[in-house]
Formats: C-alpha cells, sequence, structure tokens
C-alpha cells in the first residue's frame, strides 16, 4: 500500500462488512488513496469515520452515502441454534473467523470477535442468524473503538492466511492425485483407447494445470 491508503487504512474501524464496494477496508483504503472512491462508503464508521477520512485526505466532509448504507449501532450476530442445520456457510463468510461450528453440528458466535459486518445473515439457508443491538444509542465510531478494530484487524489477517493456507493444501492435494492419474493412465481410463484415452488425459492435464496454478499463484493483498 502507498503510506496514504496506509493513513487511510488505518483510520478505518476494520469490520470488514464490504459496504463501501469493496472486499474490504484494504480495498476501500487503496481506492480512496487513488481517487477512485469517495470518503463516505462505510457506514459502520459513521460521521467520524468521515471526518478522519476528510482530515487525512484533505477533501471536504460530505454526508454518509446513504447508497452504501447509515450510520447505527455495533451489531452482533446471534444465531438460533435450534433452528442450524450446521451448513458451516457463516463459517466461511465470517471474515474474523467470529463462528464456531464443524458440518452438521450447530453453530454459535464468539462474541469478542464479531464486529458485526452482518455478512452470515444473507448466507443462512434456514434463516436463523438475527443481528442484535448491543451498544444502544452509541453509533459509528461511538460504538467501536480502536482496539477493536486493532483485533478485528489481526483476526481478519489470520482468516485470510487460514484460508490460503487451505487452498494451498488442497491444490497439492488435487495436483498429486492428477500426477498419480497421468503416471498410470490405463487404470485410471478404464481401458479406454484412441479419442476417448486423448480426451480423458487432456481433462486431467487441465486439472493438473489448474491446481499448480491455484498453488503457485502470489498471495492476495
Amino acid at each position: 500500500m502507498s503510506p496514504l491508503a496506509r493513513r487511510l487504512h488505518a483510520a478505518l474501524p476494520q469490520t470488514q462488512c464490504t459496504r463501501c464496494g469493496y472486499p474490504d477496508c484494504e480495498g476501500y483504503a487503496r481506492a480512496m488513496a487513488a481517487g477512485e472512491a469517495d470518503i463516505n462508503q462505510c457506514p459502520p464508521g459513521g460521521a467520524e469515520g468521515v471526518r478522519r477520512l476528510s482530515a487525512i485526505t484533505g477533501r471536504p466532509e460530505i454526508p454518509l452515502s446513504a447508497a452504501h448504507g447509515v450510520e447505527g449501532p455495533r451489531a452482533l450476530a446471534v444465531i438460533d441454534e435450534d433452528w442450524c442445520i450446521g451448513c458451516t456457510l457463516c463459517l466461511k463468510a465470517c471474515p474474523t473467523d467470529a463462528i464456531l461450528g464443524v458440518n452438521k453440528h450447530m453453530h454459535t458466535v464468539i462474541e469478542p470477535y464479531c464486529t458485526g459486518c452482518e455478512l452470515c445473515v444473507p448466507v443462512c439457508p434456514v434463516d436463523c442468524i438475527s443481528l442484535e443491538n448491543v451498544t444502544g444509542d452509541r453509533t459509528g465510531w461511538q460504538a467501536w473503538s480502536e482496539p477493536d478494530a486493532a483485533q478485528a484487524l489481526t483476526r481478519y489477517e489470520s482468516h485470510k492466511a487460514r484460508v490460503a493456507r487451505e487452498d494451498g493444501e488442497n491444490a497439492e492435494r488435487l495436483e498429486h492425485k492428477a500426477e498419480a492419474k497421468l503416471a498410470d493412465l490405463p487404470a485410471h481410463t478404464h481401458g479406454a483407447e484412441g479419442a476417448e484415452a486423448d480426451r480423458k488425459r487432456a481433462i486431467i492435464e487441465a486439472a493438473l494445470a489448474r491446481a499448480k496454478a491455484r498453488r503457485q499463484a502470489p498471495p492476495q493483498g
């Protein structure tokens, strides 16, 4: 990141909610630094957030963009465990790994780690996740703190590292599986010959190429 993008990133609440229109807070900071995004697209930061970004960029303060949401109290995701089917979709959606659970077992939210990003709500197929106001009338940065933001960023970075590691491990498994099939193609093509054997070889080679590309891809961010 550029020095300006780093300062802007540090001024954001790090909820990673994507309501700004970017994949994460860093993406929004980069866009602002490049002049590609306004300073009023972060609902969790609210009016105070706009003031902070205005001070850094020198741009005039403007009202929070209604198209990106409204300033509100901090929310906590709550899972109705009686209805949870253990699909794990909310675990995958959570940017701070604040949801605990495994496949086919009920999940629960680790309250101190939830940023109220709301990303778990739309992915739940049984609509068992609700949002609870935990800060009353306090909104924006009045409902959030610098330590909260620091913790959220640390957990998000850990989340990204875990996802990248698991993706790499999965790609490596697929690569080894494809290599094993190519090494003994007749056994894995069930005696296919001619054009059919060539077609199956091409499929396996394509899968191997995809796995290698995934494993060799540079880390994001």
